[in-house]
């Protein structure tokens, strides 16, 4: 009897996580469209505002669709510290704009994965990275929570206001520590709350759609990154919102010895 209640309620669980993925799909094809008319509504309000996280010499050859794209809530190329010859995989990458910043850092010797869970965001991050004349990316279909690269495939994982979306985090972090090489680096823009929400303030806040009502906490982040297995973990708030969910950029390590 029990193991029937169990299955039910991972059945719940899992129909659940599906509506919240369908509900950000929705939302950010939505803003994908709104984003290449004129503005789009992603994780830091309209493009231009996305825009000003990257220096202008950065961007100014990227193509203009990857810039308009652009939904998140910082630079986590800014803070990945790429080398040539790295690997990286961009978790939630969108138009692309962080996939060809990073192609540029890691170069001709380097390769650069983009996954990504809506068709029109890939037909665009594709269609800027051919514009670019980028050679050394790639972009998957597929849910962060289970990610379609091999294990220890990549030396850096990147993302930058996705994580917060995910119905499943501790997935994510786990899928994160797995594609990781041993002594890879997760370097990520997200919104983090000050304090764990309840689940009245998360509705307040908003859907997950709209970024911040499926904020973890510092507090919390810091915890599923240690119980994912990653040593040397920060959050760092970059600036102070009046709701109490604020950008930062997390950095993590996968250590080299395991177990």
């Amino acid at each position: 009897m029990n193991e029937v209640r169990e299955q039910v309620s991972e059945h719940v669980r899992e129909q659940a996580d599906e509506q919240v993925r369908e509900q950000v799909r929705e939302h950010y094809a939505l803003a994908l469209t709104a984003a290449l008319d004129v503005s789009g509504g992603g994780c830091c309000g309209d493009s231009a505002e996305c825009s000003s996280f990257y220096d202008e010499a950065q961007v100014a050859q990227l193509p203009a669709d990857a810039r308009a794209a652009s939904m998140g809530s910082g630079n986590p190329t800014a803070i990945a510290e790429l080398a040539p010859g790295e690997r990286v995989v961009d978790l939630g990458s969108g138009g692309g704009i962080d996939v060809l910043l990073a192609a540029r850092q890691v170069g001709p010797t380097g390769h650069v994965y983009g996954v990504d869970m809506t068709d029109a965001m890939l037909e665009v991050a594709r269609a800027n990275a051919e514009r670019a004349g980028a050679t050394n990316v790639e972009f998957h279909k597929g849910v962060i929570e289970a990610l379609p690269l091999a294990d220890a495939s990549v030396d850096v994982v990147i993302s930058n206001c996705v994580i917060n979306l995910s119905p499943d985090k501790p997935a994510v972090l786990a899928e994160a520590f797995r594609v990781l090489a041993p002594g890879g680096r997760l370097r990520v823009a997200d919104v983090v709350a000050e304090e764990p929400l309840t689940d009245s303030r998360r509705i307040e806040l908003g859907d997950y759609a709209s970024c911040v009502g499926g904020a973890l906490s510092r507090s919390e982040y810091l915890a599923e990154l240690a119980r994912a297995g990653f040593a040397d973990a920060e959050v760092t708030f970059t600036r102070r919102q009046p709701n109490g969910v604020h950008p930062a950029v997390i950095r993590a390590r996968k250590p080299v010895e395991q177990g």
